[in-house]
């Protein structure tokens, strides 16, 4: 992976979202960010260039900002599992796979792994995931029914937004 392609949603309600590409597939969401930002931290934590080309993802640009105005529930984003290590891999497919205005616990992914004991772990999993909204770690709530951790956005505000957006929070 030499050059990643990049571009940006533009201003939606949640903000401007910007999102990387390889050939394989989506490899990074930010928000709040820039384009120097953006750029920089993928070429520090991927030691790759970057082309800034919106026209090549104009599909995936469309549908975060259908779901950012909340006119979509499913995305149909193809990601590149590959730069993720083997645990999230699968700790972040199965939070692909909590429904739109659902939510689960750290411990129920742990469960679905085979393993009860690896809330933390599966946390660590959320905490370090490089797509999120598209990869919904703000699905995954904590055993006690609260929010716990969210890099994102404003971070927990931020959380709790989408939660309420896609309505599996009251206001």
């Amino acid at each position: 992976m030499n050059t990643l392609t990049i571009a940006s949603t533009g201003p939606t309600p949640l903000g401007e979202i910007w999102l990387a590409t390889s050939p394989a597939g989506l490899v990074a969401v930010a928000f709040p960010s820039s384009l120097e930002a953006f750029s920089a931290q993928l070429q520090k934590q991927r030691g790759v260039s970057v082309a800034l080309t919106p026209e090549k993802l104009a599909d995936e640009i469309r549908q975060l900002g259908e779901y950012a105005a909340g006119r979509l529930s499913r995305f149909s984003i193809r990601i590149d599992w590959s730069v993720l290590r083997p645990f999230q891999q699968r700790v972040l497919q199965l939070t692909c796979d909590i429904p739109y205005g659902e939510t689960r616990t750290y411990k129920e992914l742990a469960m679905l792994l085979g393993n009860p004991q690896a809330a933390r772990a599966v946390g660590r999993a959320q905490a370090t995931n490089p797509m999120p909204i598209v990869i919904p770690c703000h699905r995954v709530v904590g055993s006690d029914g609260k929010l716990h951790g969210y890099g994102a956005g404003q971070g927990l505000g931020t959380k709790e937004t989408l939660l309420k957006m896609e309505k599996a929070l009251m206001a």
